[in-house]
């Protein structure tokens, strides 16, 4: 082998350690294509978010930068602390695990959105290729690259222009003579079939009300997860309540038996109600311990909400009970129309079926369209650089143009008509959808009200029923240790009592949750950033209320 051919071969292989450098600078840095996907959906999240979705936060995924005003849970609970409600919550928002995965369903939906919005962007390609050929007359080296872009416009028209450099190195003549460029251009114009923004952009339509379904499903659950998590929340504090009820009965009782002993043995009492006495007695205690139990099971179940593991030492703030008995209860007098009113007007999930019958409107139009002829209307040019390596002079006018109509008759459209008719069926499936989910809407709201109106006057009497099991108790009580009354009635009296208890706290943590699932339901309930509630201001009560709202339900 020459020199000549050596120093060559030499410079190939420069040329090719300088395409594999570029390939891995390229190639590498994947941190930086999550950043860009983070910052473009982001940024579109932000562009879309409205009031009526609740304040803008706790919604980006667990390896993207938190906001500000996010909950961000940076330590674990530590075991002393009572866990309020507003921690509860907020924990539960920051950790739960199917939050988290409603925020990254949320994400990858917006991620669709920005490939769709990218395929009307210029779409720049590059190509480097390169071969070696040897024959028993000549070797030579070929290169050659290629460098462009295509373009779909909003109309249909599609525009590709490329350049490309041809570079030939026989090793045994003149490298000058064969490098060379070409300028190619191709544009198609749809005329017919597939034209117009409507037809042509309906992929990045669907893609961009997705993304507004997604923000509104997002919203939705958001709220939904606050109210659950407060019930369960409550659920465990009920329970514990019981617990120290049962404790407290459990110890009332035992006292009573050794009272009751005490009598028996002095002849005060007949001997049978002394095994009356035991027999409560046993059962209080068992009743005690299945309660305890109960709210171990529980507290271990909500402790799953908090994404913690059962093992760790949890404890609930019980004076979340008292504040609720502080407030109390008000009378529900709200107007059931109004409510209703409010519901259709403001429900976000009814917000997207009632949008998702006009896409299927819309993909009528669509299917429609696909049942013409096509009629393309295509112009393409081609132009070589000067010989002699001048590679930016181009002869245009010595390139090649061309100019024409390219059609497709619709004499096979099987598929399309099939399409078609099944666009206007979902048409009518969809409307029938949207109207079973307004009499849904208006449901939830009657039914949530019942609930409401049923749990205020429940909690109005299981207050006087514990009063008077309260009286019944000191009363039989009194009886008894004069010797007029009988350990039958006293127990009775003292088991109603224990009923009472609880009854009077479930009926209280009914209405407070009714309370909240009604103004969910209605779409009033908004979630704060700390992912605590907050009520939108809104009027459910009208100045002339002559209208009876239970004679509505």
């Amino acid at each position: 082998m020459t020199d000549l051919q050596s120093d060559k071969i030499n410079h190939i292989l420069w040329i090719w350690a300088a395409v594999f450098a570029i390939c891995c600078l390229v190639g590498c840095g994947t941190e930086h294509y999550k950043t860009d996907a983070d910052r473009e959906v982001y940024r579109i999240i932000d562009q879309k978010w409205r009031d009526d979705l609740g304040p803008q936060n706790n919604y980006k995924i667990g390896d993207v930068s938190q906001s500000p005003n996010d909950v961000n849970i940076a330590v674990p609970l530590i075991n002393s602390d009572r866990l309020s409600l507003a921690g509860a919550v907020a924990f539960a928002t920051a950790c739960n695990r199917s939050y988290q995965t409603q925020k990254e369903q949320l994400y990858l939906s917006i991620l669709d959105l920005t490939l769709q919005r990218h395929h009307f962007k210029p779409h720049f390609y590059g190509l480097l290729g390169t071969g070696y050929t040897y024959d028993d007359q000549e070797e030579n080296v070929d290169f050659d690259s290629q460098f462009g872009f295509n373009q779909l416009l909003a109309d249909g028209a599609v525009i590709s222009v490329g350049i490309g450099l041809d570079w030939l190195r026989f090793l045994t003549g003149d490298p000058r003579s064969s490098l060379g460029s070409v300028l190619t251009a191709t544009v198609t114009q749809p005329l017919l079939r597939g034209r117009g923004r409507t037809i042509v952009q309906e992929n990045l339509t669907q893609a961009e009300r997705n993304t507004i379904y997604e923000l509104r499903s997002f919203s939705r659950f958001r709220k939904e997860f606050v109210v659950s998590t407060v019930s369960e929340y409550y659920r465990v504090l009920q329970i514990l309540d019981a617990v120290k009820n049962d404790k407290n009965n459990y110890d009332s009782l035992l006292l009573s038996q050794k009272r009751i002993e005490a009598m028996a043995e002095t002849g005060r009492l007949p001997r049978y109600q002394e095994g009356d006495a035991r027999q409560s007695t046993l059962q209080a205690e068992q009743k005690y311990i299945r309660s305890q139990e109960l709210y171990k099971a529980t507290l271990d179940q909500f402790k799953l909400r908090l994404a913690l593991p059962t093992d760790t030492t949890l404890e609930l703030d019980p004076n979340e009970l008292i504040a609720l008995e502080t407030v109390g209860v008000t009378d529900p007098n709200f107007d059931l129309t109004l409510a209703i009113e409010t519901a259709l007007e403001n429900r976000i999930d009814l917000a997207n079926v009632r949008d998702q019958l006009e896409d299927t409107q819309r993909k009528v139009k669509v299917a429609a369209d696909n049942l013409g002829a096509e009629l393309n209307l295509i112009g393409s040019a081609r132009v070589n650089s000067e010989e002699k390596t001048n590679l930016g002079n181009l002869q245009f006018h010595r390139g090649d143009y061309e100019i024409g109509l390219e059609a497709d008759l619709p004499l096979d459209r099987k598929a399309e008509r099939n399409a078609y008719r099944e666009a206007l069926i979902n048409v009518m499936r969809k409307q029938r959808d949207y109207e079973q989910k307004t009499d849904h809407v208006k449901l939830d709201v009657r039914q949530a009200f019942r609930d409401l109106s049923e749990t205020y006057n429940s909690y109005r009497i299981q207050l006087m029923s514990l009063n008077l099991a309260e009286k019944r108790v000191e009363m039989q009580l009194i009886l008894l240790q004069e010797g007029r009354g009988t350990t039958r009635n006293y127990l009775f009296a003292q088991e109603d009592l224990l009923r009472a208890q609880n009854e009077k706290t479930n009926a209280l943590v009914k209405y407070t949750l009714s309370k909240l699932e009604f103004f969910r339901d209605v779409g009033i309930l908004q979630v704060r950033p700390d992912g605590m509630w907050q009520q939108v201001d809104k009027n459910l009560t009208r100045i002339d209320n002559s209208n009876n709202n239970s004679s509505a339900i």
